[in-house]
């Protein structure tokens, strides 16, 4: 059997008020308490959101890819 690692794909979208970054940071560390073997995130999209002529918040659109695990991996 092949030793290569298999990943599931999914989006999520991530909001702050402070920063794109921060927007990324909260999703991945919100995923994090859900998934497991999360390796990598992509950056897809990234909006705004306006209010009374002001940048209010921060959405970016993320592609997180996460390990399929084997039993032994779950486990630890």
């Amino acid at each position: 059997m092949a030793d290569g690692k298999v990943y599931k794909l999914i989006e999520i979208v991530g909001t702050s008020s402070s920063s794109i970054d921060d927007a990324m940071k909260s999703a991945v560390i919100r995923a994090s308490k859900t998934l497991k073997g999360i390796d990598w995130v992509e950056l897809g999209e990234v909006r705004g959101l306006v209010q009374d002529g002001k940048l209010t918040e921060f959405q970016t659109k993320l592609k997180v890819g996460f390990r399929l695990m084997d039993e032994t991996e779950l486990e630890a």
